[in-house]
């Protein structure tokens, strides 16, 4: 019988050092800064694991391919750069982004969750200015299950009086 190690994730607001974690095109840029802020985001069955490494030029990499390879819409890319749009910041982080399960638009809030939620520990005003618009909360609607004698969640089947 074979036992499975049960570790649980560090805390997600937490600098870490990385010189192997940096994505496959920008490991020049990142040898040199080796350290990050980390931070999970979520939305229904989406996962982003995002780090930001502070001293960059701005560039997001998502599942090592560039932001606009992954995510084809303005939209998109529009709602994940909004916490560093609002606060000022576009140009002063690279972002890379491990994103798993979800749709587009599911992927895309789990992202700008974990933008935000990421470098709280060091600056006070990036935290007033996101949380007043939102971005903090995790949004916790997910699908309902299948009851049963139903259709779906809650439709129930069509009645027919004769």
């Amino acid at each position: 019988m074979v036992k499975k190690s049960t570790t649980t994730p560090a805390k997600t607001t937490h600098k870490k050092t990385a010189e192997a974690a940096a994505p496959k095109e920008q490991t020049t840029v990142k040898a040199e800064i080796k350290e990050y802020f980390y931070a999970a985001g979520k939305r229904k069955t989406a996962i982003a694991r995002v780090r930001l490494y502070p001293k960059g030029k701005g560039l997001i990499v998502v599942n090592d391919k560039p932001l606009e390879e992954h995510f084809k819409t303005l939209t998109s890319a529009g709602i994940i750069k909004s916490p560093l749009t609002m606060t000022g910041l576009t140009k002063e982080f690279d972002i890379s982004i491990k994103i798993q399960g979800g749709g587009v638009s599911a992927q895309a809030d789990a992202i700008r969750h974990g933008i935000s939620r990421a470098p709280l520990n060091d600056n006070d005003t990036w935290r007033a200015t996101v949380k007043k618009a939102g971005f903090l909360t995790r949004d916790a609607r997910i699908k309902e299950r299948k009851k049963p004698g139903l259709k779906r969640a809650r439709r129930a089947p069509q009645f027919s009086k004769r």
